[in-house]
């Protein structure tokens, strides 16, 4: 599974975990716990989620890299310099 799908459950997850426990306070309007699970659940899964974020990051960073040398590779065929006969 994609680290980018993982990551995304887990923040779910924390927010529906959060909103779960806000829920029996009645007193408090719906929109006012979702606003708080909304706050808690990111800062929890800012320090509770620093793996998956990494892991989202570092594949980020290889389809970056991975199309700026494909991105270099057709600049170099469109010159005429391509010297790799395929």
């Amino acid at each position: 599974m994609s680290p980018a799908i993982k990551y995304t459950l887990a923040r779910l997850g924390i927010f529906a975990a959060v909103l779960l426990l806000l829920l029996p306070f009645t007193q408090v309007s719906l929109l006012l716990r979702l606003m708080i699970a909304v706050l808690v659940s990111a800062v929890a899964s800012w320090f509770l989620l620093k793996r998956l974020r990494d892991q989202v990051s570092s594949q980020v960073e290889q389809s970056i890299d991975r199309r700026r040398a494909e991105k270099e590779k057709l600049r170099q065929a469109l010159a005429g310099d391509e010297t790799d006969a395929n």
